[in-house]
């Protein structure tokens, strides 16, 4: 079996959402100076790193992470890889026509991974991003699609006062994993799991994500 790590690095120099609490981590204590062990401490926003949202994020009596459905986030899940078509315009809408080609494979999966190549550093924050067009979320649902993921750190542009796409995706049924790294991974169908952490009313927790295949 070979194992891919797609998570994000969580460090002191990830760029966070601007405006969100930034990761820090450091040793309260350590071995040698006055202590035993090393034992660290962090603080930080749900969001940061890769990360699954909650309903509860966007809708104020929505589902909190806590409630998360975790057979939602281990099994089969397709990557399709647009990085070609968005290379020159980070800014243009991620259509159903460029999902079409893995409509029977999302059939089989259930989960979809977006893999853009928009966000390849995780310490500067991206200023513009692509995002879903407003059909893909009906789509993907009547494909039988209950996940998705990307290697972008929202489903909604930077400046989205709204959520549509949260809300749209949330009406299909479809759960969302943020700020996936991809860069290593090729098109295809791998095993997936990104559990989100069980945090008592969140509205998002960070995940340790991979995919694996068999050799």
């Amino acid at each position: 079996m070979k194992i891919w790590d797609i998570s994000r690095t969580l460090s002191n120099d990830l760029a966070p959402w601007p405006g969100d609490t930034p990761f820090h981590f450091q040793l309260a204590a350590k071995i040698g100076q006055g202590a035993v062990v090393n034992v660290g401490a962090i603080q930080m926003s749900v969001h940061n790193g890769s990360h699954a949202d909650a309903w509860f994020h966007f809708e104020q009596d929505g589902w909190t992470i806590d409630h998360a459905d975790l057979a939602t986030y281990f099994g089969p899940a397709v990557v399709v890889d647009l990085t070609q078509q968005l290379a020159n315009n980070s800014g243009e809408l991620i259509t159903v026509e460029l999902l079409k080609e893995s409509a029977d494979e999302l059939r089989q999966t259930s989960r979809l991974l977006l893999k853009t190549g928009v966000w390849p550093n995780s310490t500067v924050f991206p200023k513009r991003i692509p995002v879903i067009d407003g059909d893909v979320a009906g789509w993907l649902q009547a494909h039988g699609v209950k996940l998705i993921g990307l290697d972008l750190p929202s489903v909604d542009s930077i400046d989205a006062k709204v959520l549509a796409n949260h809300h749209a995706l949330a009406r299909s049924e479809i759960s969302i994993v943020e700020s996936l790294d991809l860069s290593a991974i090729e098109a295809g169908v791998y095993g997936f799991v990104a559990l989100p952490l069980k945090i008592a009313g969140g509205d998002a927790a960070p995940v340790r994500a991979i995919l694996w295949r068999d050799d």
